[in-house]
């Protein structure tokens, strides 16, 4: 690829024998030479560059190394491609080779007509008659630890503050105070996101440019709240039930924090079907209010209050009065939990963002 810099250390090898490897298992093609490096003039070169003969018609699969390769740094480098691309004979063939490119970004190669090969064994590369298409599962577990550590409860915090209505914009200090995290933990979350193409600069703030795309790949990776899961049987049913939990739950409770949570919430934010148990989101006081208002008693099976003591309160800025004397979470957190909870949870959480989350 023309440019200046130069590629992370050893990243170039590994980019050279990952295409090499891929070419040697195709029947009747010839490797004739391949160059790392190769200056154009003084303040250029070409990361790659390998002559092979297929199909007996020869071909130079010119490469760009990029060591990033999310969706935003995907697309500088295929702009920065598009600059000796307008130059080149037919017999080029331009390859993108990253350690790893999500499906976002190989979507970008395909539309962009780049063929492009990862070092966790994803590949496209297309010239003649020859097509080689290979996706390899999961991730690189390095990916996974950054994707996981985007949805950790102080990001959280700020994800479901900007999806309230990701097409604001956001400056880093508002999202630091409305979330209740460190400007510093902000940045780092605005940074995942723009390179992930899930956000954008807007009127000099931030915001959320792909909600949809932002909360699938959170519901794949969710994880319920850190907390002490708890399981209860009440003896009150019906209005009393409601009654009970109605003091417990309303703004002017007193003696701890207490919301519902998952089929509970749901039940008041987009309604879907009954269930059987009542689940609640609450802290250490709000647990004794709960015991103490429902009757409820410890029981290792047939329980029908669900509560989780949760070792972080963060959460609780997020709740939502979705009737008068209500307090639950809101339809992000709602949504999520739902999503983790077996068949039924996802057809009430598909429901739910039909009604309240279609952006």
């Amino acid at each position: 690829m023309l440019k200046g810099g130069r590629p992370v250390i050893g990243l170039g090898e590994q980019a050279q024998a990952a295409l090499l490897s891929l070419l040697d298992r195709v029947p009747r093609l010839n490797i004739h030479s391949h160059t790392l490096e190769m200056h154009v003039d003084r303040d250029h070169r070409l990361d790659l560059v390998v002559d092979i003969t297929a199909g007996g018609q020869d071909w130079t699969l010119v490469c760009e190394i990029t060591s990033n390769g999310q969706p935003r740094h995907v697309r500088a480098a295929l702009h920065e491609m598009d600059e000796y691309r307008q130059h080149n004979n037919s017999q080029w063939v331009s390859v993108l080779i990253a350690p790893y490119l999500s499906p976002q970004a190989r979507k970008l190669c395909v539309d962009d007509d780049v063929s492009y090969v990862d070092l966790h064994g994803n590949a496209r590369l297309i010239f003649g008659n020859t097509f080689i298409v290979r996706e390899a599962a999961g991730s690189p577990a390095a990916e996974a630890r950054e994707m996981k550590s985007l949805f950790k409860p102080k990001a959280s915090q700020v994800l479901r503050v900007m999806l309230q209505d990701p097409a604001r914009p956001w400056r880093v200090t508002d999202i630091s105070e409305a979330a209740g995290v460190s400007i510093g933990h902000v940045s780092n979350v605005r940074n995942a996101l723009l390179a992930r193409e899930w956000a954008s600069v807007v009127d000099g703030g931030l915001a959320i440019s792909e909600p949809d795309q932002l909360l699938d790949a959170w519901a794949e990776d969710y994880e319920p709240p850190m907390g002490k899961r708890l399981r209860f049987y009440t003896p009150l049913h019906g209005s009393a039930l409601q009654q009970a939990i109605g003091k417990v739950v309303g703004a002017r409770a007193k003696g701890g924090t207490v919301v519902l949570a998952s089929f509970s919430a749901a039940q008041w934010i987009a309604p879907f079907g009954r269930h059987s148990t009542q689940f609640f989101y609450c802290d250490n006081d709000g647990l004794e209010r709960l015991v103490a208002e429902l009757g409820l008693e410890r029981t290792a099976k047939g329980e029908n209050v669900a509560i989780t003591v949760l070792k972080d309160d963060g959460l609780f800025r997020d709740t939502i009065m979705p009737a008068e004397g209500i307090r639950c979470t809101g339809a992000v957190q709602t949504y999520l939990d739902l999503s983790a909870s077996g068949e039924r949870g996802k057809e009430a959480a598909e429901h739910l963002r039909q009604e309240k989350l279609s952006w």
